[in-house]
């Protein structure tokens, strides 16, 4: 929706990992790319490093926990985006915005570039995103007095869930309904850590590159307040769900869905790694992903075109009271609320994200 809003030069906060806040000159009506370019030219990072970078939109909780909420998409207005929430718990975070590792050598060659990816590091560790044993621990703490930036980072790369994003708590239906998990994004994956109904914890992962498809979806649940028909009523609250096909073994194709109000972002972060993937394999460099945004207007590549699918047949929660449709722009989330559908078997192929990356599983892989 276009807001109507005056256009004139405001200030705009922005947060590094390390808590740092830049505070930079803007217009209303700057879109993300202008903001983001205006971060970087105050902390002088170079022009041809700003696409290794994303601004997003997270939510600090009371204990300093951080929930993400999404990435700024690049027609959004970063300003009338925060400004509209009306809270202090928002703010718009500078982060690293691709997966590969191997991308962070070109970001260390710059001295701001080492700096942002060092804060990153250290903010991560001290989250307990990237576990860290005693032995690293000291090692780690014995560069940092060093002052050994690079080598702090070099040896952040070998610790487990390095350069992930982890999401809060959330329910999923794998491997049974109703299971406590945490889910971690990184490394072309999902990482899940799962409660089981017996007080288990069980780890695994799910590969980017064995989803067929994904989907995220709303639906209106009723908040519990005994009345026969609560969505009438303004007591009813969206679920949002991102479900997924996933090839668990050579002719086994099965659905995994994650109820979580994160499921946007976690949908943003698996098609970034599809299309890092599509880039990767094409030979082309994230340079050469970033500089097309430059001519004025995105270009979608191969990996960006939504692939139909045919529709679900065992889909998740058939029963569920309404569903509203949401659409995924791919590489920047837009949700377009379609019309509302009774059953789950109006969901038709547009709503899916169909995976380039998708690899079938060799007799080696089983």
């Amino acid at each position: 929706e276009t807001q109507q809003i005056p256009t004139e030069e405001v200030a705009l906060e922005i947060c590094l990992s390390n808590g740092q806040k830049v505070t930079v000159n803007i217009l209303t009506s700057d879109q993300t790319e202008d903001v983001l370019e205006a971060v970087a030219s105050k902390l002088d990072l170079p022009d041809e490093l700003v696409g290794y970078f994303s601004l997003f939109l997270v939510r600090e909780g009371v204990d300093g926990g951080l929930t993400f909420v999404r990435k700024l998409q690049e027609f959004e207005l970063p300003y009338v985006s925060i400004t509209s929430l009306q809270s202090s718990e928002f703010h718009i975070l500078l982060r690293k915005s691709y997966w590969d590792i191997a991308f962070d050598s070109d970001v260390m060659e710059n001295r701001v570039g080492l700096n942002l990816l060092y804060a990153q590091t250290v903010s991560d560790i001290e989250r307990g995103w990237i576990l860290v044993n005693k032995d690293q621990h000291r090692q780690l703490k014995s560069l940092q007095e060093k002052g050994s930036k690079k080598e702090f980072i070099r040896l952040g790369q070998t610790l487990k869930y390095f350069g992930y994003i982890k999401f809060d708590p959330c329910i999923t239906d794998f491997p049974e309904k109703g299971c406590h998990v945490i889910v971690s994004a990184g490394n072309n994956e999902l990482n899940f850590h799962v409660k089981l109904p017996n007080e288990q914890m069980k780890e695994g992962s799910f590969k980017v590159t064995r989803m067929r498809c994904w989907r995220v979806t709303s639906s209106q649940v009723p908040v519990a307040n005994g009345t026969s028909n609560p969505c009438s009523s303004a007591k009813c609250e969206v679920k949002l769900e991102l479900a997924f096909e996933y090839l668990m073994s050579k002719d086994r194709l099965q659905w995994v869905t994650i109820t979580s109000p994160q499921a946007i972002m976690m949908s943003i972060c698996l098609q970034s790694m599809v299309d890092e993937l599509m880039v990767k394999k094409s030979g082309g460099s994230i340079k050469k992903m970033l500089r097309k945004r430059h001519n004025g207007s995105i270009h979608r590549t191969d990996s960006q075109q939504a692939v139909k699918s045919p529709p679900l047949l065992d889909s998740p929660d058939p029963n569920r009271e309404q569903i509203v449709k949401l659409s995924t722009k791919l590489s920047s989330v837009s949700l377009r609320g379609i019309s509302a559908s009774n059953s789950a078997n109006d969901i038709g192929g547009n709503e899916f994200h169909g995976n380039y990356a998708f690899e079938g599983i060799g007799d080696d892989d089983l």
